[in-house]
């Protein structure tokens, strides 16, 4: 078997033929609904046919159903919006006030403005997500919130969304702190920009209504697996499979076929990879902010830390139209990532990005090296049509088969077939560390020219560097074990083959959390938070704090918060090198 071997397997009328009947015969998937269920049972019936291990999950999840909403323009004219409820928007009869246009709807886009008892109008772009907006707008004490799509000026889309910024199931704790109880609703790009020129002009003032059933609803996930059994190293590899109103082929209709083709076509043979596949197909991903995804990792939290290799996403390939390859990986899996797509898209311009928490990205806590990635559009495209890098009609009834593109779907098949291959066969997992601690010692260099009283930065910036230097001379051992066992190797090569595994695994376990989260293994960070975005999230706040006022209990506060992340960092790269000299050792 060779690679080769794969993508002659690789079938785009099969992934196709999914397409067709998922969006023909089971759309508009909303978690908790009717087609929701037959989208899962679709799932089990091609995971089956191709010889997977396959099972269900039924539980309950906290989902949206959101109905059409309506917005008035009060003064300085009259006249009635188009409107679709976000879900999980608070629901109300209707609500009148002033309007206030706050751009992206960032926290800096606050500066200077008073939105108490007001409604603001915000556009609708992942700068911040729209959960993050939400949550924002709530804070500041807006009555309600109104986003305008994305798109040219000319998009007249009615945009579908959530605002929900609670991560998976909420806690307690997050119940109550990270649900927006705002009405939220979209509006169509053009509309919007008419509302911003008017306030831009003078005093605006809307009316809106919003209706949505927010409820505990059954939901469904289902995986499939082969060769994953407790001890044995395996990929896990998912996407969505819910969706909003219509057909939404880009999102996920697409994604789902792919994962199902690439399974089987893996699956075939099984017997000769060295590593499994554990395939995930995740429910109440639109509605319920990654249920599936955060529950799976908290049910297999155990065998994901002991075994699984990284988490592989597919979510919205081959959008038409597109023509660059936006790539997004954790630092560790960068470089392999990097080369691994050049190798199949050639001269296209790849886009590299540190991955951040959106889409299916629940792994972080557990530790999971990640990868995703899609054809998107230029940056002058995405510039000109105010950010819309998955499509102008994303997330409305526009998204119909049409804005698939089948030539750049079988692409993206043979992308993501080089990745599994890569991850699946390498006999030294091609992952880089020393990539990551090169950012961990830039980025505490970087903070450590502020300066807290009590909060010793500088020893941790020593830590990193300490660790730059074992990781740099663990990517030598790895690429060197490696050629040793690809040419044929001994004993002693596959013990060390083993051995560097181990320790690849186990760096990216004490690593990741604190590279890409801000609450830490043991929960998840809400959607769209803007520290989330930064290397170490934790001490993304340091430097303001070190502008406070001492006396100030803003201060006292913060200073608590930040020693804390300090010491959590400090911690993880002193494990990270501990653990890397003991393996170095018996390498010698």
């Amino acid at each position: 078997m060779s690679l080769d071997d794969i993508l002659k397997e690789v079938s785009i009328d099969n992934t196709w033929k999914h397409i067709e009947h998922i969006t023909e015969t089971i759309p508009t998937r909303l978690a908790g609904s009717d087609n929701s269920q037959r989208m899962a049972e679709y799932a089990v019936e091609t995971f089956n046919k191709a010889g997977m291990d396959t099972k269900t999950d039924k539980f309950l999840g906290l989902v949206s159903f959101p109905e059409p909403a309506t917005v008035r323009l009060l003064t300085p004219e009259q006249r009635e919006i188009v409107a679709n409820t976000l879900g999980h928007s608070a629901s109300t009869d209707g609500i009148e006030g002033e309007l206030i246009y706050v751009g992206s709807g960032a926290e800096s886009d606050y500066e200077g403005k008073d939105v108490r008892g007001k409604i603001t109008l915000s556009e609708l772009s992942y700068s911040p997500a729209r959960h993050e907006k939400a949550y924002i707008a709530w804070k500041h004490g807006s009555t309600a919130q109104i986003m305008m799509n994305w798109g040219d000026e000319t998009n007249t889309a009615v945009p579908f969304g959530s605002m929900k910024s609670a991560w998976g199931n909420p806690t307690p704790e997050t119940l109550e702190t990270e649900m927006p109880d705002i009405p939220c609703v979209g509006i169509a790009r053009t509309e919007g920009l008419r509302l911003k020129e008017l306030c831009q002009r003078g005093t605006v003032k809307v009316w809106l209504n919003a209706t949505a059933d927010n409820g505990w609803k059954p939901l469904t996930m289902t995986t499939a697996e082969f060769d994953a059994q407790r001890g044995r190293q395996f990929l896990l590899l998912g996407g969505h499979m819910d969706s909003w109103p219509g057909p939404q082929a880009t999102d996920n209709a697409a994604g789902d076929a792919c994962i199902m083709e690439l399974s089987r076509v893996f699956q075939n043979h099984r017997d000769e990879l060295p590593r499994g596949i554990v395939s995930g197909l995740w429910m109440g991903h639109e509605t319920g902010t990654m249920i599936s995804s955060s529950r799976f990792a908290d049910l297999n939290w155990d065998r994901l830390r002991s075994s699984c290799i990284a988490y592989m996403q597919i979510d919205q390939p081959a959008i038409t139209g597109s023509s660059t390859f936006h790539l997004h990986t954790t630092d560790d899996m960068q470089q392999f990532a990097v080369r691994a797509t050049r190798e199949i898209v050639g001269d296209m311009p790849i886009h590299w990005q540190r991955q951040q928490k959106n889409g299916d990205s629940s792994f972080f806590g557990v530790g999971l090296a990640c990868v995703s990635g899609e054809m998107s559009y230029t940056d002058e495209e995405i510039q000109r049509t105010a950010l819309a890098m998955l499509g102008w009609w994303h997330h409305s009834i526009e998204n119909t088969i049409d804005k698939l593109d089948k030539e750049k779907l079988a692409l993206h098949l043979r992308v993501y077939a080089n990745w599994m291959w890569g991850l699946l066969t390498n006999p030294v997992l091609p992952y880089e560390y020393r990539p990551i601690a090169e950012r961990f010692a830039s980025r505490l260099s970087e903070y450590n020219q502020s300066s807290i009283p009590g909060i010793d930065l500088a020893s941790v910036v020593d830590r990193a560097r300490d660790f730059e230097g074992l990781a740099a001379q663990l990517d030598a051992q790895s690429n060197s074990w490696r050629e040793r066992v690809l040419n044929g190797g001994d004993e002693d090569s596959k013990r060390a083959a083993d051995l560097l595994n181990q320790i690849q695994l186990r760096l990216s376990r004490i690593l990741v959390p604190i590279a890409s989260t801000a609450v830490g293994p043991y929960g998840q960070d809400r959607y769209g938070h803007a520290w989330q975005t930064q290397m170490i999230p934790s001490l993304v706040p340091y430097p303001t704090v070190a502008g406070y006022d001492r006396s100030s209990e803003e201060f006292q506060t913060w200073w608590v918060a930040m020693i804390r992340a300090r010491n959590r960092v400090a911690d993880a790269l002193e494990l990270a090198s501990n653990e890397l000299r003991g393996v170095l050792d018996q390498l010698q």
